[in-house]
């Protein structure tokens, strides 16, 4: 594929999540995680959105400063530290071909299970918000998407939308940091040329992305919902994470 498609691409990739993750508090990685990932390979792509995220979590963060539960955060952010490492050795360890169908199986499994899981029991406790943590680092590492995760450990703990949408900038901004260094540290992924595209353009056009998408989004959330946005970015997913699927699938058979 063209360079340049493949950067108008990422362009309006990355637009589009920051545009859904402002107004409804997740849509980075659910919507730029397949997309990078069909264009830059599994691995590579998932680590970008990693970084992408860390980007869009600190910038939004300021956006909604006063509504961010930091109890909460202190208690997710470590134990997603933690998940990150064993993710880390998994993308290091797999196959390309396997990797992308991981990575789509485990956003489509966890967009069903968000979908599906309406009604569930009522779980408060700080054991809940850990495990949430650990097994939202892990997903964000593997896949990108941590989101459902997250979106189910805010209907066991009876979230409100408000604060939830709001400390999930921070506690994206460190899953992402906690991905990225793992994966360095690790050897599970080496940012370098894919294609013509550099590491460096890339870290040129993402967070011009994530800032623009912010400008787009600001006057948006007075006449989008955020349910709407919501939903918009988990069908994007869905179709990402199936195409993630299909192609590891005729990676296996070629």
């Amino acid at each position: 594929m063209d360079t340049a498609v493949v950067v108008a691409i990422i362009i309006v990739t990355v637009l589009t999540g920051t545009v859904l993750q402002r107004l409804s508090g997740t849509g980075v990685g659910l919507v730029v995680a397949p997309v990078l990932a069909l264009l830059l390979g599994p691995a590579f792509g998932v680590f970008m959105t990693n970084v992408t995220t860390v980007i869009s979590g600190l910038l939004i963060m300021f956006a909604v400063w006063r509504f961010i539960n930091w109890r909460a955060y202190l208690l997710i952010a470590p134990a997603a530290a933690v998940g990150a490492w064993p993710a880390a050795w998994l993308v290091g360890a797999l196959p390309t071909a396997w990797l992308s169908i991981l990575l789509g199986s485990l956003v489509v499994s966890a967009l069903l299970l968000t979908v599906f899981a309406r009604r569930i029991p009522e779980w408060k406790s700080p054991g809940a918000a850990v495990a949430a943590g650990f097994l939202g680092g892990f997903f964000n590492t593997t896949s990108g998407v941590a989101a459902p995760v997250m979106v189910i450990y805010s209907r066991l703990s009876r979230w409100e939308q408000v604060g939830f949408s709001a400390t999930l900038q921070p506690v994206f901004m460190t899953m992402g940091i906690a991905s990225v260094v793992s994966k360095l540290v690790m050897g599970a992924v080496e940012p370098g040329p894919v294609g013509s595209l550099h590491f460096g353009l890339l870290l040129l056009i993402i967070p011009c992305s994530v800032g623009l998408g912010l400008l787009i989004a600001t006057p948006l959330t007075r006449v989008v919902t955020a349910a709407l946005a919501r939903r918009l970015a988990m069908v994007l997913a869905a179709v990402g994470g199936v195409a993630a699927i299909v192609r590891g699938a005729f990676e296996l058979i070629a």
